[in-house]
C-alpha cells in the first residue's frame, strides 16, 4: 500500500490555522499539480460542523476561483479541521494564503450559500451559512500561518 501524505503528518504537532503545501507532483506530459492543506481548526481539539464546512465548501468553491486560476478542486477533510486545495501548476503557499483570506472575507458578507438545492447538491439540507460565516471569521481572527508549528 502507498503512503498516504496526510498520515505522515503528526498531527500533535501543529498549530492551526495555516496553509501547508503538501504535495507536488510532475505528471508523464511535464506538467505540474500541486496539494495545499487548508487547515482552519486545531486537528483532534476542534472539528468543524458538518452544516457549517458544507457551506464553506459551496461558498469557497466558487470564491477562491476568483482568486486563484487553475483550481482542480477543494475537498473538505473527513476529520472536519479544513480543506484541500488542488490546482495545476507548482504553486505558492503565500498565493494560496492571500486568496483564501479575501475569499472569507467574502464568505462574512455571502446572504446565501451556493447551489443550496436539490439539484445542484446531494445534501442540500445540510447546510449553514451562519456556521459557515462564523468559521470564516474565527480563523480570519486568528490568522493562518504559513508555518505549521505556529509562527506567522
Amino acid at each position: 500500500m502507498n503512503k498516504v501524505e496526510s498520515f505522515e503528518l503528526d498531527h500533535r504537532k501543529v498549530v492551526a490555522p495555516y496553509v501547508r503545501k503538501c504535495a507536488v507532483l510532475k505528471g508523464e506530459n511535464g506538467d505540474f499539480v500541486t496539494k495545499f492543506d487548508l487547515r482552519f481548526t486545531q486537528p483532534n481539539k476542534e472539528a468543524i460542523p458538518t452544516g457549517a464546512l458544507h457551506a464553506l465548501e459551496h461558498l469557497l468553491a466558487g470564491l477562491l476561483r476568483e482568486h486563484l486560476q487553475g483550481i482542480i478542486d477543494l475537498s473538505p477533510m473527513g476529520c472536519r479541521t479544513g480543506f484541500y486545495l488542488i490546482l495545476w501548476g507548482n504553486r505558492d503557499a503565500a498565493e494560496i494564503k492571500e486568496a483564501l483570506e479575501k475569499s472569507l472575507k467574502e464568505v462574512v458578507e455571502a446572504k446565501e450559500v451556493p447551489a443550496s438545492n436539490d439539484l445542484q447538491c446531494g445534501n442540500y439540507r445540510d447546510l449553514s451559512l451562519f456556521g459557515a460565516i462564523e468559521y470564516a471569521k474565527y480563523v480570519l481572527e486568528k490568522g493562518f500561518s504559513l508555518n505549521i508549528y505556529g509562527d506567522n
